[in-house]
């Protein structure tokens, strides 16, 4: 049995996470937590918390981005500058290669362009940050981003930001393919 451990923000939580078992199939034990990763520097608080659950894991799949890079405040910045995120981003990757050498990033989905806090254009250049900093460590970099970007109507509910059941299950699709793929 493959011990497969899944953490990230809502994208995760409320979306893929829910279909990714059974993507899977037969032979791989799923964990995640109930709780929403939030934000990067969140995530790797938790990582503390999580660590006798995670141990022993075959692969980890995580993703974090909507929370860090929305622009929330009255400064017009990103809720995390995109130079602490992507350090966050890089520790988390280093602390969850010491348990497995199997790890995947997801790059952050798209939202509707009339999301009043985030866009896709800081979306993207926090993707690329990411991919920039797990890639040489051998973290594997997985793309919800693009195959959403097609239809961004017929993906995100009307919250701009989350993926409807549709969405869910086509990134679903994609995670476990990515789990199985790097187990191979």
């Amino acid at each position: 049995m493959k011990k497969v451990i899944l953490l990230g923000d809502s994208i995760r939580l409320m979306g893929y996470g829910a279909y990714v078992p059974g993507c899977l199939g037969e032979g791989y034990n799923v964990w995640q937590p109930e709780d929403n990763c939030r934000f990067a520097s969140y995530m790797q608080r938790m990582l503390f918390d999580y660590r006798e659950i995670i141990e022993g894991a075959d692969v980890i799949h995580f993703n974090a981005g909507h929370w860090d890079l929305c622009r929330v405040n009255t400064d017009g910045g990103t809720f995390t500058p995109i130079d602490v995120y992507t350090r966050e981003i890089e520790r988390i990757g280093k602390l969850l290669l010491e348990v497995t050498p199997n790890v995947i990033f997801s790059v952050t989905t798209p939202v509707r362009p009339e999301n009043p806090y985030n866009s896709n254009e800081d979306i993207e250049a926090f993707n690329n940050a990411a991919a920039s900093v797990l890639k040489p460590l051998g973290v594997r970099i997985n793309d919800l981003y693009t195959p959403l970007a097609k239809d961004i109507y017929g993906y995100i509910l009307e919250d701009n930001i989350h993926l409807n059941e549709k969405a869910s299950k086509l990134c679903a699709s994609i995670v476990a393919d990515a789990v199985k793929d790097i187990l191979k």
